[in-house]
């Protein structure tokens, strides 16, 4: 008898196919397996609220947790930043594979970069933390909150798409995502972290599944070989830091953490949603393990928190 095929759980957009099919092609290639995917309608594919409004983090999760709980699915892909820092009864991430590029990507009119956008100019996002970071370095500049897939946003600037409406100069969107769907032409500046600190957790995939499948098997065999394990410790300290400020997705917090020659080395921000107020602290470890990295994101927000972080944006005390 045949064994039946890995169901592989995953949104339904053309970033999100183009992740999950990656991960689903390299998991039958490292387990032996066949593998099918299995499309799932998320509240943020259906609700066009600004993510805040309509509950911010999770909402690109839950149903496909809802899924793999139901066996409708055996594994779900997620974009690590949009997954909630609880865990999640009965299941567990089985495998954080290799981070690509972490940055922000400006899209602006005329290959403008940050710096040569005109005073007034309309920039999109919509991010906090993108528009927070974007007011603390150009307070003189418009951010327009926008919603949609991410050719939706390309189309909003002015002369970067043709038959879009253009009505925006720029707008910011993650690096990792627009190499994964071949859009990196669209890039007039990638951001420097110094700049902008990106979302704890971008440019790495979460592949979850059900905890008792993780434990033995072909699929808990797949999805260990597909672990990376410096990918898996930077974003358990950027969670833990999110876990410990009590702060979602939507939070305007940017946190990057670094494996180093000595261990691991970690930078945040918290900002005022206005951009008027930052704080920025860095720490570093040489515990280069999964309790030595989330210490280090407990230590940088006690750290924030005790700097005054709490009267900047809703988060822990």
């Amino acid at each position: 008898m045949a064994q039946a095929p890995v169901l592989i759980g995953t949104r339904g957009s053309a970033l999100a196919l183009t992740q999950t099919t990656t991960v689903a092609e390299t998991l039958a290639e490292l387990g032996s397996f066949e593998v099918e995917l299995v499309r799932v309608k998320t509240e943020g594919d259906v609700n066009r609220a600004a993510l805040s409004q309509i509950g911010g983090t999770g909402v690109f999760v839950a149903a496909l947790r809802e899924s793999l709980l139901r066996g409708d699915c055996d594994v779900a892909v997620h974009s690590l930043k949009d997954l909630p820092t609880a865990e999640a009864n009965g299941l567990t991430i089985g495998a954080v594979p290799a981070r690509v590029d972490v940055r922000d990507a400006l899209c602006a009119r005329d290959s403008l970069t940050l710096a040569e956008l005109p005073a007034g100019a309309t920039v999109g996002t919509g991010s906090p933390r993108r528009a927070a970071q974007l007011r603390a370095a150009r307070p003189d500049l418009e951010i327009v909150d926008i919603r949609g897939n991410v050719d939706t946003r390309l189309a909003r600037v002015a002369g970067l798409v043709e038959g879009g409406p253009g009505d925006l100069d720029a707008v910011v969107l993650a690096a990792a995502g627009l190499s994964r769907l071949g859009r990196l032409d669209m890039v007039s500046e990638f951001l420097d972290p110094a700049v902008m600190l990106p979302a704890p957790g971008q440019g790495a995939l979460a592949v979850e599944c059900r905890t008792t499948d993780a434990a033995d098997g072909p699929l808990s065999r797949a999805l260990a070989a597909y672990d990376d394990t410096a990918s898996r410790l930077a974003v358990t300290a950027e969670r833990a830091l999110l876990y410990r400020l009590e702060a979602g997705c939507t939070a305007p917090i940017g946190a990057l953490a670094r494996m180093t020659e000595k261990g691991m080395a970690m930078e945040a921000v918290v900002c005022s949603d206005d951009g008027t107020r930052v704080l920025r602290r860095y720490s570093s470890t040489s515990q280069a393990d999964e309790d030595g990295a989330r210490a280090l994101g407990v230590r940088m927000a006690e750290e924030l928190l005790a700097a005054g972080a709490a009267e900047l944006t809703e988060l822990a005390s």
